[in-house]
């Protein structure tokens, strides 16, 4: 009960601090301007680790493009949801991942502004947590 109750402290400052930031954090860490440990980069995608990871492996999957939700994918945002998918695809060859799960979230379960992909893999998934 006490490791759920300091998960939902954490949870409840991330919020804040996503929802009262007035930049969005994905795209400061996509511009570099704020730090995180980079481990898939290209033209149209930047990839990292969660910092709240529900996973053994829990890697994020960002366009640069800033594109809201899923909810408000366009047809001009064909190419980046093709490229986030083939990013998955070379993290999980180069993590040398052969099972995994990819999952979108929206409305109040996206908790950054910004549409991302979660990578997950490993026994244990935790999926109260996403």
């Amino acid at each position: 009960m006490i490791k759920k109750a300091k998960w939902l402290a954490k949870e409840a400052k991330l919020r804040v601090t996503y929802m009262a930031t007035k930049d969005c954090i994905f795209c400061k860490i996509v511009s570099g301007e704020a730090k995180s440990n980079i481990i898939y980069d290209d033209d149209k995608i930047v990839a990292f680790p969660d910092i709240n990871p529900i996973a053994p492996t829990h890697i994020l999957i960002v366009p640069r493009k800033h594109i809201d939700s899923v909810l408000s994918v366009g047809e001009s945002d064909g190419s980046d949801l093709t490229a986030m998918f083939e990013a998955a695809g070379k993290i999980s060859k180069e993590k040398a991942i052969d099972s995994f799960r990819l999952s979108f979230n929206a409305g109040r379960f996206q908790h950054v502004p910004h549409m991302h992909m979660h990578l997950l893999a490993g026994d244990k998934i935790n999926w109260s947590k996403l």
